[in-house]
């Protein structure tokens, strides 16, 4: 068999959302891959800051923030922020629609505090309480800083939150000929979500980037995600795999789906996909 590049998301994928600590046997499939001469790399929505706990286990590079930077073997093979004008117009528009920002830079993010008192202000209804909590916990597990100390450093992504996806489908309108929008599934709460990035890279051209620095052809690929942030990925790799807890219409289009990450499908689709020997 060919020896394969595979391709992990994070959040949901490898580990539980905003958690560092992958199951056991997620590390166990890793480790026995790459000993089989497979190559193994993160590729997540996570800037290089959020992503760096997971480093230890073992990897041959990452993509980070959506593609906007990569690492092969520790060297830096492309790197692309977004211009400063780019910044400021996204800014601006999704001011513009009350879209509540966390912005990411290479190392560091920083969130807009207005998000977390609007639920503050609105703990009756269940859903929005239950977020709270959750946000707070993202916020402290990644080490996300309030958008007072961001000190000007260059963006790679947007993560947005709204009251509605009107907001954000409005601000799509404005910025889409230059962004690119990823609106996740709605699962229950009242605050809508996506995430904005520029339309030069993605984790689906960032593979692409990888295959070529390495000299393999894409059809060695083997990617696993989630969510609608991973689509680009799931529809360039030559193999998709989705998890079982991942978004329904992720699941539609990938080759598999395996089990979810709390039940060892890491090493369960490693097995099925003969990675480990």
């Amino acid at each position: 068999m060919n020896k394969k590049l595979i391709f992990l998301d994070i959040d949901g994928t490898l580990t539980e959302p905003g958690k560092n600590i992958p199951p056991e046997s997620a590390v166990e499939a890793v480790e026995m891959a790459r000993r089989a001469g497979h190559k193994v790399f993160l590729c997540t929505g996570r800037n290089y800051g959020m992503l760096k706990p997971l480093l230890k286990y073992g990897f041959d590079g990452l993509i980070a923030s959506s593609g906007g930077y990569i690492e092969v073997e520790k060297k830096v093979i492309y790197d692309h922020p977004m211009t400063k004008e780019q910044e400021q117009r996204a800014m601006d528009v999704l001011a513009q629609n009350q879209i509540f920002c966390t912005i990411e830079c290479r190392d560091g993010s920083y969130t807009d505090e207005r998000l977390k008192d609007f639920l503050r202000d609105n703990q009756d209804k269940s859903e929005n309480s239950e977020l709270l909590r959750w946000r707070e916990q993202i916020e402290q597990s990644l080490g996300i800083r309030p958008m007072s100390e961001y000190k000007g450093q260059p963006l790679y992504k947007i993560v947005m939150m709204a009251l509605s996806r009107e907001s954000l489908e409005n601000a799509k309108k404005i910025l889409g000929k230059d962004f690119a929008f990823c609106i996740q599934e709605t699962k229950g709460h009242t605050i809508h979500n996506g995430e904005l990035i520029c339309t030069d890279y993605d984790k689906g051209q960032a593979v692409e980037r990888v295959c070529s620095y390495l000299g393999y052809t894409v059809k060695d690929t083997i990617g696993f995600g989630d969510s609608m942030n991973d689509l680009e990925m799931m529809e360039m790799v030559g193999i998709s795999v989705c998890m079982q807890n991942g978004s329904n219409a992720l699941k539609n289009i990938a080759d598999y789906v395996c089990p979810p990450y709390y039940e060892n499908g890491i090493y369960e689709a490693f097995q099925r996909y003969q990675l480990l020997i």
